[in-house]
């Protein structure tokens, strides 16, 4: 768990409509050494992004229900230019939605209402795997700068979502072990997702779309799940 002194240097953006929640998760987050920006609707939280890229936040906090602007909407448009770690924080606990969410580029989704303390553990576990260790392989066409927190293909930098990143790094992690979809859950998405395993299978798809012809790498296991492996003929 990361320290206050560490947590100081981590600006998280709170985007929420309801006056109340947003001062008591404001103050909670403030104590515990972070600092904040805040915004009431989608259209101030679209205003964060609309500066340099060095005066984004470093974590997002995200209403879906939001006034002028919807939540994903604003997902939607932050996706388009930086790969900033989203939680969705609502009432909305459908699985259309957090599915939609998923494949907006969501790397989390809590359902209101919510205990601070367990919002500030997803957030610490979201950074600790957002800001991984220096370390870099290759495996195959692919290779991973965790530090930068970058993925090549042939040299040449794949546009990812946080969420896309993480799981082909756990398959990378993981290469040509069979890793089921609840292994996914519990060890990328965290043990406290409330979703099904369907948001495994969005993001895989995602994924082999975006390395195309090596998207073979990874193999569905039917019935079981997936197993990342490189293969010698599509090296060349």
């Amino acid at each position: 768990m990361e320290t206050k002194a560490e947590n100081k240097k981590i600006r998280v953006l709170l985007v929420e409509d309801e006056e109340k929640l947003r001062g008591t998760i404001g103050e909670y987050l403030r104590l515990s050494g972070y600092g904040t920006l805040e915004a009431r609707n989608g259209t101030e939280a679209l205003r964060a992004f609309g500066a340099d890229e060095g005066e984004w936040p470093d974590l997002v906090l995200l209403d879906l229900m939001l006034p002028v602007v919807s939540g994903f909407d604003v997902l939607e448009r932050i996706r388009e230019k930086s790969d900033v770690p989203v939680i969705i924080l609502t009432a909305r606990c459908s699985e259309e939605d957090q599915l939609r969410g998923f494949s907006l580029g969501a790397d989390d989704y809590l359902v209101k209402p919510f205990l601070l303390s367990v919002l500030r553990a997803h957030m610490e576990a979201l950074l600790r795997r957002t800001r991984g260790t220096s370390r870099k392989k290759t495996y195959g066409a692919l290779s991973i700068d965790e530090k930068a927190h970058k993925i090549f293909l042939n040299g040449e930098l794949l546009s990812l979502t946080p969420r896309e990143f993480e799981v082909l790094r756990f398959f990378m992690d993981n290469e040509q072990i069979v890793l089921t979809r609840d292994r996914f859950l519990d060890e990328v998405w965290g043990i406290d997702y409330s979703g099904t395993d369907r948001s495994v299978d969005t993001i895989v798809k995602q994924i082999r779309l975006k390395l195309g012809r090596f998207g073979k790498y990874i193999d569905t296991i039917y019935g079981i799940g997936y197993r990342f492996e490189v293969k010698d003929d599509e090296d060349n």
